[in-house]
């Protein structure tokens, strides 16, 4: 638990000295786009959140050192290889001008890394067949960079309301650390416990009064830290079914993949255009329709602000039971299922003016 507290403490001092100061770095940490697609803040923001973050799990990685140095060389490896993905996503956070294909394929070498310098890679998928082909050391190759970069994208796509993706990031490391303590992984639970206490420091700032936000750096590498340390815990440990880690990921997995269906065969257009039907941006149009038409900065902070606790639940739906039957593949399984059938069945409803009553926030039910 020291490690988690000093994880905490650090990132939350460090992010409060860059909101503190923002005016001394605002021309190139504040994300200044008010009318984006995607955006729903009111004022100028820093967007480098992810500074923190970094700054948090490094320091408590090398406090652990002198007691746990194995662990703390582990660890600390770890978020070498992840530089060039918080990197390319940091340089995008004060530049606005890295590209998104950039931005994948730091992400992939960051990958790449972690595969080549410390054997991070995808041996099984708990389908026997598919299984052989990861014997061979190419296939595993491209899988794992791939998986890892399409989770790291899938967080930042859900990065879009305050307290949002660091909340779901929490709720998942804390499940990657049960599961690591039950099989007694310690760099997987150490790593996991340091990522909750840093990821917190940040929360505090962010939600739910968005005075700061992850940035592209700080969700990418979120995303590299959830996918890598998910790898380790399955690669190493055999009691973990495969399917541990994609029903713990499927929210930003299944909002990343249906998005795409619904850009691609939908609306006819290319995937990696922003647009504003996202189910988290659903959920601020139509089931916040308290604050509709108001535009004084308290009341749409509060409105983005009580959007992200129904994504929350949301997310529990499958780190709940990920988390309870790790071992099991066909239970896992089934819950994919569930989830998806969830996630369709709200959308359907938000697009279609039918959401259940009691999941409307009207004006009258506000405090």
């Amino acid at each position: 638990m020291l490690s988690f507290a000093l994880g905490f403490i650090v990132s939350l001092l460090t992010t409060l000295l860059i909101v503190r100061y923002a005016h001394l770095h605002e021309r190139f940490s504040l994300d200044t786009d008010l009318a984006g697609a995607q955006k729903f803040h009111v004022r100028p923001v820093p967007r480098v959140g992810g500074l923190g973050i970094l700054i948090g799990l490094v320091a408590s990685a090398v406090e652990l050192h002198h007691a746990y140095p194995a662990v703390s060389t582990g660890i600390l490896f770890l978020v070498a290889c992840g530089l060039p993905a918080f990197g390319a996503g940091l340089v995008e956070d004060m530049t606005k001008r890295v590209s998104p294909l950039t931005r994948l394929l730091c992400t992939m070498a960051a990958a790449a890394l972690a595969y080549f310098l410390l054997d991070i890679a995808v041996t099984r998928i708990s389908v026997p067949p598919l299984d052989f082909l990861l014997t061979y050391a190419a296939i595993s190759f491209v899988v794992t960079v791939l998986a890892v970069a399409a989770l790291a994208n899938a967080v930042n796509i859900i990065d879009g309301f305050n307290g949002l993706a660091s909340m779901v990031a929490m709720m998942m490391f804390a499940s990657l650390g049960y599961v690591a303590f039950q099989v007694h992984d310690p760099i997987v639970l150490s790593a996991s416990l340091i990522m909750m206490g840093a990821v917190l420091g940040f929360f505090i700032w962010n939600f739910p009064a968005g005075l700061i936000f992850l940035g592209d750096g700080g969700a990418y590498f979120i995303g590299f830290m959830l996918a890598e340390l998910s790898i380790m815990l399955v690669m190493r440990n055999r009691d973990v079914s495969a399917w541990y880690p994609v029903l713990l990921f499927m929210y930003p997995i299944f909002e990343t993949c249906f998005s795409i269906y619904r850009k691609k065969f939908i609306r006819g257009i290319s995937p990696g255009i922003p647009d504003g039907v996202h189910l988290h941006m659903l959920v601020y149009k139509r089931l916040m329709r308290w604050a509709v038409g108001v535009k004084t900065a308290r009341e749409l902070t509060q409105r983005n602000s009580l959007t992200s606790p129904y994504l929350w639940l949301l997310c529990l739906i499958a780190v709940i039971p990920a988390t309870l039957f790790w071992r099991h593949t066909v239970h896992l399984f089934c819950f994919v299922v569930v989830f998806a059938a969830t996630y369709v069945w709200l959308y359907v409803s938000i697009v279609r003016f039918k959401s259940p009553r009691w999941m409307v926030v009207r004006k009258g039910r506000r405090s």
